[in-house]
């Protein structure tokens, strides 16, 4: 049954290597085909490295910490600093990164046009998954 009404327990959560990502609206939760959203945390030193979504734009909203965010773009290689309450807007098919720069966990609001990064990151097998708290 798709929720309408997500928390954070209400979902399972993804540990990669980088970091953990909550996907709190995906087909498996609300029932979603247009729009994904995932809570996410990396460590210090730790990112999610260069990687592209194939017909998918995504945006990135800081919510704490101190990222380096790239993107590539037809114009060339972008690259800044990002802290809370910035956003950065990735292109279909652009190839960027985000790495945790600074001292303490970089958390981030991430929506993606089109359902279908979850699956994909849910597919990896360096990927854990850790139950929902509620049931």
């Amino acid at each position: 049954m798709a929720k309408y009404l997500v928390t954070l327990d209400d979902v399972e959560t993804q540990a990669h290597p980088w970091g953990l990502v909550q996907w709190m609206s995906e087909p498996k939760v609300t029932g979603t085909v247009n729009m994904a959203t995932a809570f996410v945390k990396i460590e210090p030193g730790q990112g999610h490295l260069r990687h592209n979504h194939e017909s998918s734009e995504q945006i990135i909203y800081f919510l704490g910490g101190e990222a380096l965010q790239t993107i590539e773009v037809p114009e060339g290689k972008l690259e800044k600093k990002m802290t809370a309450g910035d956003l950065a807007f990735i292109p279909a098919d652009a190839f960027h990164s985000t790495m945790n720069i600074g001292e303490g966990t970089l958390t981030f609001l991430s929506v993606y046009q089109h359902a279908g990064p979850e699956a994909a990151l849910r597919a990896d097998p360096k990927c854990k998954i850790i139950p929902p708290k509620n049931k």
